[in-house]
């Protein structure tokens, strides 16, 4: 099934959530590297010229650690160019998804509702809680989709990590003091539509489960053995309960069964 057609506009179209999108939305504009959406000229122009019903933004800048190191480029993409998209949905009368992130909460409780107070620990985080703040400030016609630890067939993901790694190394440590929950991109894809159906606001999405990266990983691979954040130490803090609780919808089916059909398609099935 695919969405009946409506003018559809998908910013970061080519990134792994980007490429599911686009098969929802195949009459989408599809817009990727070629649009910078730091640049606002172009991105008024580009909403303003198809007046769409729709805005869909994929578009991030997701390296956690590189953030710290690029904190303007993270602050620019992940926040700025969030005033400028909302700006020119608000004036065309388009809707507008955008797909925040786990690590605007700081993990100090074991599980975050969508009303929680974000307090993110680390650049990357922050620059995500103010794109967030930038759409509430500039559109009341928005659906902030927060999710976490993504995997998908078009992209650099964990699971493709651990495949890799698995290869090269006789074991491969990870860390067991840091749980969420792992989301498959195409199941995300396919709940936008719902999403966009219901009240503007903001949304948790994630595969129903709960397990540490750990967890993940002995999921993947068989030769994977677990250590402490301290024993594997990353330039950016991550948060040690990142959980997303969906209040407002239906939860998308396990974590592991969303895994399973993954690597069928990749033909890794364990």
């Amino acid at each position: 099934m695919v969405v009946a057609a409506i003018k559809t506009v998908i910013f970061g179209a080519y990134g792994m959530l980007g490429h599911d999108l686009a098969a929802v939305y195949p009459g989408a504009v599809l817009h990727g590297h070629e649009l910078d959406i730091t640049d606002e000229r172009a991105v008024s122009a580009s909403i303003r010229d198809l007046s769409p019903d729709l805005v869909i933004n994929a578009a991030a800048y997701t390296d956690v650690d590189g953030c710290e190191d690029n904190r303007d480029l993270a602050f620019a993409v992940n926040g700025e160019a969030l005033a400028y998209i909302a700006s020119a949905c608000s004036e065309a009368g388009a809707t507008l998804v955008h797909y925040s992130t786990d690590y605007v909460f700081d993990g100090s409780k074991t599980e975050y509702i969508e009303s929680d107070t974000p307090n993110p620990v680390n650049v990357y985080g922050a620059s995500k809680l103010l794109g967030e703040q930038n759409i509430a400030k500039n559109t009341d016609n928005y659906r902030i989709i927060r999710t976490s630890w993504l995997f998908g067939r078009h992209g650099k993901n964990f699971v493709e990590t651990m495949l890799y790694l698995s290869k090269q190394m006789d074991q491969v440590r990870v860390v067991n003091d840091q749980v969420g929950r792992p989301t498959y991109t195409v199941d995300l894809a396919w709940k936008t539509p719902e999403i966009v159906s219901l009240e503007p606001g903001i949304y948790h999405v994630t595969n129903d489960g709960v397990c540490s990266w750990y967890e993940f990983a002995r999921a993947i691979i068989s030769n994977v053995v677990p250590c402490s954040s301290a024993e594997f130490p990353r330039k950016a803090k991550r948060p040690a309960y990142s959980v997303l609780t969906n209040t407002k919808t239906t939860p998308l089916r396990h974590w592991s069964e969303a895994l399973s059909d993954y690597l069928n398609v990749k033909g890794e099935s364990q």
